[in-house]
């Protein structure tokens, strides 16, 4: 881990039009990022692929690096969001269709709905990310499970605090595993074979 990260975006989007360009460069990124990989990443590369100014992709990152890290940081917003509009917000749904929904989108790493994010791309995550955004991206995902399974009304008793951040450790941890060593299995084998640990856990109480 270095002790700080080389470079970070500039800003944050607020407005709709600066959101479309960042999202679009983002876009840019991956595509370049699958055809070309890292080292295909230039800033000059990703403002042509993306239809902007060098000088405007420059006014939110001031190199590749900031771009990942932003990257990275929008995969996560992604999955967050995802958690409250899918998991947490529904309210005609039971517990097991609830958590269903909560374990595939917190381990599936295939889903075309959320932005990618690969073995490749986890291998340089050590240059943008310090212990402390793995601590924040780990009790931002423990707070969205906590709050799926406060929603689950239906599942009572419910699951005590240290019953949820034991089946997020392992379910978040075995996701970023599976990136790190890249088995050959079929991925939504894997993930139904999730659904169906977390489920049994929670059914044995």
């Amino acid at each position: 881990m270095p002790a700080a990260p080389r470079s970070k975006p500039l800003k944050r989007p607020t407005q709709a039009r600066s959101k479309f360009t960042v999202q679009a460069i983002y876009d840019a990124f991956v595509r370049i990022w699958r055809a070309q990989g890292w080292e295909g990443v230039t800033t000059r590369a990703v403002a042509l692929e993306t239809g902007i100014a060098v000088g405007t992709f420059y006014d939110y990152f001031p190199d590749k690096e900031a771009l990942l890290s932003g990257y990275v940081r929008h995969c996560v917003e992604a999955l967050l969001a995802r958690l409250d509009e899918d998991v947490i917000a529904p309210s005609g749904i039971d517990w097991r269709e609830r958590t269903q929904r909560l374990v595939r989108l917190t381990c599936d790493t295939r889903l075309a709905e959320l932005p990618a994010f690969d073995h490749e791309m986890l291998m340089l995550e050590h240059r943008v990310a310090e212990p402390k955004h793995h601590r924040r991206v780990y009790d931002e995902l423990l707070a969205r499970w906590a709050q799926a399974f406060a929603a689950c009304r239906d599942l009572q008793p419910p699951p005590s605090p240290a019953t949820v951040q034991a089946l997020l450790t392992a379910a978040w941890g075995a996701r970023r595993y599976r990136l790190l060593v890249q088995p050959d299995d079929a991925n939504d084998a894997w993930v139904g074979e999730m659904e169906a640990m977390v489920m049994a856990r929670l059914a044995a109480r």
